[in-house]
């Protein structure tokens, strides 16, 4: 057997819980493992590990696995990095979304030069396909809305620069931020919406800006053509190779290959959720989710991220509204302001609890109610002229 096998033939005797973990510990000369490799995780909550000739090195060897599986340290410290005063959380930590109860998710195929190029893209079987069975098992964590639109006529704010040798278009990274602001009019008011929007941009270049390529910090091409922007989502530049003959009849038909794009979008959602993945060792492997996007730790480490963030959310913001009230002597509290914040005290304390004692999955349901009730509380109609 292979170790995709041995990982789907456990899974169905494993604890799935949320937020458990099984490790096996394999013999050192077993087959189960291929060769070279000292531990293999699975896709779902369990992980194989070699056998090694000493007690130090496996334990070494399943806390590495624990590192890479679990929630440590650092994940509080990037789930926090928002509220830590002056810390130095490192460079990711300011990437992931923030935590919120939805995300709306707009798919946007800009066309700056319809007179030359007539896109079509099938967005609908795109989403089906490769996005629903990732947003499905990110249901536990939160609600998702999609929804695409084209725009014609859209240009980005940077004006690339003509490269003679490579007779094509550069644009460099640091000009990137500029790229989105005049789309960002364009794409619809996030203003209107309740939770936080994702925008993926498809952008086909018009035909006098073809073909154009993005290039990194050190000026080398970016191999996938796109770029994230953190918290807000990302663009991918889809070139449309010139016609042959020169006289060919415009606008030229074009169907996007949407496996490629989807592709690069599913990354970009990754990384704005946090689930880049951590440089391992070489002796260990990790199994590809496939079409789910994600794996279950994966899945458990994003809750335990959302599950710290809104507890944190609770204490700041009950804090705000505690010191708020103690500079206003003579203020008329009502009953259900109290009673709220008496349930987001409970919440929060009974989400901590859980977290205790590893119930992942009631300590999340919890953090969400306690956010609620603290933010129901501090922006209650009575208390909002203050």
């Amino acid at each position: 057997a292979s170790s995709p096998e041995a990982d789907a033939a456990l899974h169905p005797l494993q604890d799935s819980s949320l937020g458990s973990l099984t490790m096996y510990v394999v013999p050192e000369t077993s087959p189960l493992l291929p060769q070279g490799i000292n531990a293999y995780v699975g896709k779902h909550r369990s992980a194989l590990v070699r056998a090694a000739g000493t007690l130090p090195t496996l334990r070494s060897r399943l806390q590495q696995l624990t590192q890479v599986m679990s929630f440590t340290a650092s994940s509080i410290t990037a789930a926090l990095s928002d509220r830590v005063p002056d810390g130095q959380p490192g460079p990711d930590a300011r990437r992931n979304l923030k935590s919120s109860l939805g995300y709306e998710i707009t798919f946007s195929l800009l066309n700056p030069d319809p007179k030359s190029h007539d896109v079509n893209w099938d967005i609908e079987e795109a989403v089906t396909r490769y996005v629903q069975p990732v947003l499905d098992k990110l249901s536990l964590v939160a609600n998702f809305s999609v929804d695409s639109q084209i725009l014609y006529y859209a240009v980005l704010g940077v004006t690339p620069r003509y490269d003679k040798e490579s007779s094509s278009f550069l644009l460099s990274t640091h000009s990137l931020p500029h790229v989105i602001n005049p789309v960002e009019a364009r794409l619809g008011s996030s203003a209107a919406s309740l939770y936080p929007v994702l925008n993926f941009l498809l952008y086909v270049p018009e035909r006098s800006h073809s073909p154009l390529y993005i290039q990194d910090k050190d000026g080398a091409p970016v191999s996938t053509n796109a770029f994230h922007s953190p918290r807000w989502g990302g663009i991918v530049v889809y070139n449309v190779e010139a016609p042959a003959a020169p006289q060919a009849s415009l606008p030229l038909h074009v169907d996007v290959d949407m496996a490629r794009v989807m592709e690069v979008f599913l990354a970009q959602l990754r990384l704005l959720f946090g689930l880049s993945r951590e440089e391992l060792p070489p002796e260990f492997l990790l199994e590809s989710p496939g079409n789910e996007g994600l794996a279950d730790w994966e899945l458990d480490r994003l809750l335990w991220a959302h599950t710290v963030e809104n507890i944190a959310t609770v204490s700041t913001t009950l804090t705000s509204l505690a010191q708020l009230l103690d500079k206003i002597g003579n203020i008329v509290i009502k009953d259900d302001v109290a009673s709220e914040v008496y349930r987001a005290v409970a919440s929060a304390q009974s989400a901590m609890d859980k977290l205790a004692t590893g119930h992942l999955h009631p300590a999340f349901q919890a953090s969400k109610e306690a956010a609620t009730s603290s933010e129901r509380a501090f922006f209650d109609p009575s208390l909002l002229h203050l």
